[in-house]
């Protein structure tokens, strides 16, 4: 299948490992030119060397997307270094070892909002009005089934939560302007270096094992690659029709209905 995004552009942020590295992976497989970016230079310049390899265009940038005055000036680079960017993959996030409301700090709110939501309406704001200009454009914005249901830290349920909402409510405001702007849910996803990887670490055989028959119907943790081919079917011409959805990824995890 012709997706039809080849030599489009593509920003993923959070793309130096896990969800985003496999999204940036998939989308520069369809010949989308991608620019990376996170906090970590050496998994950062990994990622960018092995999509070398691909045949398209890469640029990486080493930056922390939750210092959201930094961004303006990110995107500026982007347009001078690239173009104008065509795909939005917001995919950075992650939460604090904080659990209910209660006992959580108004900081732990304000970090956890700041890396999980604000860096990524401050990049919508910045990038969407250039995909207005052109009439065309793709955001996908990574949340979690947290963000539709009971479960995870009370600031990371609110933050994911809260990007569902204006993921909606940005699909409706640019919906005639040729921009589709989706997100999607994973569930508990396995990958070096994320969280599941530190439960797993941390936590006796036993406790896993009890984790994975009460709450993963597959028997299994997931992986990231069905994240990234959904990033890049949400990004392709294919896909004219989804925008304001929330695409479950959990390997039926979920226990909400809609």
């Amino acid at each position: 299948m012709d997706l039809g995004i080849k030599n489009k552009i593509a920003l993923i942020t959070g793309s130096s490992r896990g969800l985003g590295r496999e999204s940036a992976i998939a989308l520069a497989k369809e010949g989308v030119n991608i620019v990376l970016c996170a906090r970590g230079l050496e998994k950062l310049e990994s990622t960018k060397n092995e999509i070398k390899h691909l045949g398209v265009s890469v640029n990486a940038y080493q930056c922390d997307i939750s210092e959201i005055d930094e961004l303006n000036d990110l995107v500026n680079e982007i347009h001078s270094d690239v173009g104008k960017i065509d795909i939005l993959v917001n995919n950075v996030g992650g939460s604090l070892g904080t659990s209910d409301l209660l006992n959580s700090k108004i900081e732990d709110f304000q970090k956890v909002m700041d890396a999980n939501l604000w860096s990524a309406v401050a990049l919508m704001k910045l990038v969407v009005p250039e995909m207005q200009e052109k009439k065309w454009g793709r955001v996908i914005n990574i949340s979690s089934i947290y963000g539709r249901e009971f479960g995870g830290t009370a600031p990371y349920m609110t933050a994911k939560s809260a990007m569902i909402a204006s993921t909606k409510h940005l699909a409706m405001t640019v919906a005639q302007d040729g921009i589709t702007v989706n997100s999607i849910a994973p569930g508990s996803i396995l990958f070096p270096g994320g969280s599941w990887e530190r439960f797993i670490s941390n936590n006796s055989q036993d406790t896993v094992d009890e984790f994975i028959e009460r709450n993963l119907p597959m028997g299994k943790f997931g992986w990231p690659q069905p994240i990234g081919a959904a990033v890049c079917f949400l990004s392709s011409m294919q896909a004219d029709l989804i925008t304001g959805a929330c695409i479950n990824i959990d390997g039926g995890q979920s226990h909400n209905l809609f």
